[in-house]
């Protein structure tokens, strides 16, 4: 018999009362580290009051709890707080929470590094690291809602996954992480308060629909014509926007869900309103909303911010065609939290470590 010790946290709460029998403990034991691991979030057997002393060591002996801690943090003026969270292995992810009048958002990683190499993205340079598990995904959001308290005396009110990474490629632990995010015996978050995003991966697209998922997805877009979206977006040209377009209808026929497209707006690129043309033609294809995002240029990139009279000219021609329209402001510049510069300048981060996709 292997005396590796496991990762409690990949497990179900069915295993976990299985492994709970083999061990020679009652079931209902299981269900009271369950709650201590999902609900009160201990890191520690030892932080299990409501257990024996025993039972804590027999845990400690068979069983591992994953978990992430607060490396650093800098609030920037405009009251955004970005996290620096260490992981095993010496790696470090980050996270950002977001306040405005109306809501109180935490942004979270899922990958360490990302494979995609979107060209106007800083997490783009680095390589994929690994996945991070359910339970340290889940690790974010806990930490992000008690600065959230601690700070601003409020909880989160949403969640999005675009932090470091591509959801849709970690899709199990993704998926797991909004299950304990959501359920009554986790955090008890709606999931219509929970945004997954993704550079776009079809197959992957079409599997949340059969999933049914209750969450909502957006679609990383930023140029509708598949030259200018092959030119920026490597993953364009092996899910195009045809396949897109028929993956989003599934996944709406699906799910009933409208989707929303972030468009990040780059000078002389895409801020035409010949850009804007073909923008309002693919979103026909579901019901939707669009997220019209300033640029923040990353170190060497070739890519600078729309002008702001363009920006307006946009969204308004955009507007005119009854979309609904939203422009995101950049939040946290001061602090280098602002979209697409997320520990691009991090100096408490490892040089092959220093990037996040927002």
């Amino acid at each position: 018999m292997s005396t590796e010790r496991k990762n409690i946290r990949d497990l179900s709460l069915e295993e976990l009362k299985a492994s709970f029998l083999e061990l020679g403990e009652k079931p209902f034991r299981a269900k009271q580290v369950w709650e201590w691991l999902w609900q009160k979030n201990a890191h520690h057997f030892d932080q299990m009051s409501s257990l024996s002393l025993g039972l804590r060591q027999l845990l400690d002996q068979q069983f591992y709890i994953d978990h992430i801690t607060l490396q650093d943090q800098q609030i920037s003026k405009d009251r955004t707080i970005k996290s620096a969270f260490h992981i095993e292995e010496g790696k470090v992810i980050e996270g950002v929470l977001i306040p405005t009048s109306s809501r109180m958002t935490a942004c979270i990683s899922s990958q360490v590094g990302c494979s995609l190499s979107c060209q106007f993205c800083a997490t783009g340079r680095l390589k994929l690291m690994r996945n991070l598990s359910a339970g340290e995904i889940v690790d974010q959001v806990v930490y992000l809602q008690q600065q959230a308290q601690e700070h601003y005396q409020q909880n989160l009110s949403n969640i999005v996954y675009m932090g470091m990474g591509e959801p849709l490629l970690n899709y199990k632990n993704v998926l797991r992480s909004i299950d304990r995010l959501c359920s009554p015996d986790g955090l008890g978050i709606s999931p219509k308060r929970i945004t997954v995003s993704t550079a776009g991966i079809s197959k992957m697209i079409k599997k949340l629909g059969d999933d049914n998922v209750k969450f909502n997805l957006a679609l990383s877009l930023h140029a509708a014509n598949d030259h200018k979206r092959n030119e920026i977006m490597e993953i364009n040209e092996s899910n195009n926007l045809e396949s897109l377009a028929e993956a989003l209808q599934y996944f709406h026929e699906k799910t009933g869900s409208r989707v929303t497209f972030e468009y990040i707006i780059f000078k002389d690129f895409n801020d035409d309103l010949s850009d804007a043309r073909e923008l309002a033609q693919f979103a026909k294809c579901v019901p939707c909303k669009i997220n019209i995002i300033e640029y923040n240029p990353i170190d060497d990139g070739k890519y600078q911010q729309a002008d702001a009279r363009k920006v307006e000219a946009f969204a308004q021609f955009l507007e005119s065609l009854n979309l609904i329209v939203n422009v995101r402001r950049s939040r946290g510049k001061d602090i280098d939290a602002a979209c697409g510069q997320l520990a691009n300048k991090n100096k408490a981060i490892a040089p092959q470590e220093r990037a996040l996709k927002f």
